[in-house]
């Protein structure tokens, strides 16, 4: 049988499994131990593991590697990735790996539409370390000749991954003329894209995985209030946003960019099921997925 790791099996690896084939043996690495119950339930053998305490040993070697695994939270590096590579056995290389990083690795580009060559400038801590992680994986591969493949993803959304609790408690967002462009990609979509990258995507490239039709975060919620019933958020000016807002939703009103998908398309064959937010959001209205990173 064919063996794939998950490494960060959480909702992204927990959606990655309903589409792998019987044909293939699984081993599914994640943090939080309820999650690793879940997993077992499943049938799937799950290791749980804190990688700041220590790094699991590859089961087998040939192994597809899924790395899902988020970077610490604090800090420009991704010190638990780098200690991940160093730890792995020379005797248990996996076949390749397909690594998950962000579209912050950019910055902010003023709203305009880039392609995987535009410049990493990132300017927070959060896609520095992911620029870091891009960067340890490269110098590994050339190391040990191990293909990476590298995702460069914005926000997910998907069933049971929606701001509803968000929305019904009213919270505001930045006034939609105000908003800064944003781009997003149903889970699903990215499961294939993962899937995708791990049969033919270009050793040490990187690919935008978006659905190609960037809106901005006001939009996007609104939308998300119409189809499950709920009030519109209030919004606040630019100026109101300092004291109106979270720190975590004033990060998203420096950056502004639209990420142009051709290359994961044309190269990675991806075609999309939920190529427009209307038909995601109808599809996260009809299901809900229970376990949780």
């Amino acid at each position: 049988m064919k063996p794939v790791s998950i490494m960060g099996c959480g909702y992204v690896g927990a959606r990655l499994l309903r589409y792998l084939p019987d044909s293939v043996q699984v081993t599914a690495v994640t943090r939080n131990p309820a999650t690793c119950r879940a997993l077992e339930a499943l049938g799937v053998k799950a290791v749980a593991a804190n990688l700041d305490e220590g790094v699991p040993v590859l089961p087998t070697r040939a192994a597809e590697l899924f790395y899902f695994a988020p970077p610490p939270p604090q800090g420009s590096s991704e010190c638990r990735l780098r200690r991940f590579l160093a730890a792995i056995d020379l005797t248990r290389l996996p076949r390749r790996i397909v690594y998950i990083s962000t579209s912050a690795v950019y910055g902010d580009c003023q709203g305009q539409w880039i392609t995987e060559q535009q410049p990493l400038k990132p300017g927070t801590d959060r896609g520095r370390r992911r620029a870091d992680a891009e960067q340890a994986l490269l110098d590994w591969m050339a190391q040990t000749g191990v293909p990476v493949v590298i995702l460069r993803v914005p926000g997910i959304y998907g069933p049971g991954k929606l701001p509803l609790s968000r929305l019904k408690k009213g919270l505001p967002l930045l006034r939609e003329e105000d908003s800064p462009y944003t781009n997003r990609m149903h889970v699903d979509d990215l499961v294939s894209a993962c899937l995708a990258a791990m049969e033919k995507g270009h050793p040490g490239a990187a690919y935008h995985v978006s659905d190609g039709q960037p809106s901005n975060m006001t939009d996007y919620f609104n939308r998300i209030a119409e189809v499950f019933g709920l009030p519109r958020p209030p919004t606040v000016s630019r100026a109101e946003a300092a004291t109106a807002l979270s720190k975590g939703m004033r990060g998203f009103m420096d950056e502004s960019k639209r990420l142009d998908i051709t290359r994961m398309q044309q190269e990675l064959g991806v075609v999309l099921r939920y190529a427009s937010l209307e038909v995601g959001l109808l599809h996260c209205s009809q299901g809900s997925i229970t376990v949780k990173e």
